[in-house]
C-alpha cells in the first residue's frame, strides 16, 4: 500500500493488502477492504465504506457531498459492496439526511465510465450500468438489473430485480421487474427472458412471468383490475408476489405498455 505519490489521510482505515496507485488522494472516515484496487488520480472523500476486491479506475470521485441544497454538512455514507467494479470517471455522492443517509452499491457489481449515481442511491447486487448513465436522488435499482448507456432516470425511480432497460432511455415511470423497457415514451417490450434464462429460470417461470405482463399490459385493463386478475387467476408464487409488490407500492406509477 505504501504508495509516496499518493496522499492518504492519517486517520483512513485501509487493508494492509489494498492496492493505491499514484495521485489518488485518500480523505479521512474511509474504510477499504482486502484486496481492492485504487488506480491512479481517484478522490475518495469522507464516508466512503469500500468493500473487499474491489476496483476503482482512473478519475473516479466517491463519496463527494450530494449535489442537493437541502444538505447541510451532516455525516453520510456511501457504501460499495464486494467485488464491484467503477470505471473511469465515475461520481458516486454520499447520502442525506432525508432518507437514510448513505447511498449503496452491491456487491458483484459493474459501473462503467462516466455514470453519476447521485445521493440516496440504493442499487442492489450484480447491476450493470452502461457508460455515461446519469442517475438522480433517491432511486432504487434492484438486484441484476441493467440500465443501458447514456439512459437518464429520474429521481425517486424504482428499477425492479432483473429488468433490462434500452439505452438512450428516459426513465420517468417505475420500471417492474423482469421486463425490458424502450422507446421513447418508455414503454413495456417484454420479459427479460434471455436474461432470466442465463440465470437459470425454467422455461415454465418464464412462461409464468409472460402471462403476468400478458395480463398487466396487452389485455385492455387498468392496472388495479390487472392486479386483482392476477391474484385470483394465477397461484401465489415469489415472482408473482414480487411483481405485484412492486406494482402496488409504486409511488411514481410504472410504465406503460407499447401501445400507450
Amino acid at each position: 500500500m505504501n504508495q509516496p505519490l499518493a496522499y492518504i489521510h492519517p486517520d483512513a482505515k485501509i487493508a494492509q493488502n489494498v492496492t493505491i496507485e499514484p495521485f489518488t488522494t485518500i480523505y479521512k472516515d474511509v474504510h477499504i477492504g482486502e484486496g481492492t484496487w485504487i488506480g491512479p488520480n481517484v478522490t475518495i472523500m469522507e464516508g466512503a465504506r469500500i468493500g473487499k476486491n474491489c476496483q476503482i479506475y482512473p478519475g473516479a470521485v466517491i463519496s463527494a457531498p450530494p449535489q442537493d441544497l437541502k444538505y447541510k454538512g451532516e455525516p453520510s455514507t456511501v457504501e460499495i459492496g464486494d467485488n464491484t467494479v467503477i470505471r473511469e470517471c465515475v461520481t458516486l455522492n454520499r447520502g442525506t439526511a432525508l432518507d437514510k443517509n448513505t447511498t449503496m452499491i452491491g456487491k458483484n457489481c459493474l459501473i462503467m465510465a462516466y455514470v453519476h449515481i447521485a445521493h440516496d442511491c440504493i442499487i442492489g447486487n450484480n447491476v450493470i450500468i452502461v457508460n455515461s448513465v446519469q442517475l438522480a436522488g433517491h432511486i432504487e435499482v434492484q438486484d441484476y438489473a441493467f440500465i443501458g448507456g447514456a439512459s437518464a432516470v429520474h429521481q425517486f425511480v424504482k428499477v425492479g430485480a432483473h429488468a433490462m432497460i434500452s439505452g438512450g432511455s428516459l426513465v420517468r415511470k417505475d420500471v417492474p421487474p423482469y421486463t425490458k423497457a424502450g422507446r421513447e415514451p418508455l414503454a413495456y417490450c417484454g420479459i427479460n427472458s434471455i436474461g432470466l434464462r442465463r440465470r437459470g429460470f425454467t422455461n415454465e417461470k418464464i412462461n409464468e412471468i409472460q402471462e403476468i405482463y400478458r395480463n398487466i399490459y396487452l389485455r385492455g385493463m387498468n392496472n388495479a383490475d390487472a392486479v386483482d386478475l392476477i391474484e385470483v387467476e394465477m397461484a401465489p408464487s415469489k415472482e408473482r408476489d414480487e411483481i405485484l409488490n412492486f406494482i402496488k407500492s409504486s409511488e411514481r406509477g410504472i410504465m406503460k405498455g407499447n401501445d400507450a
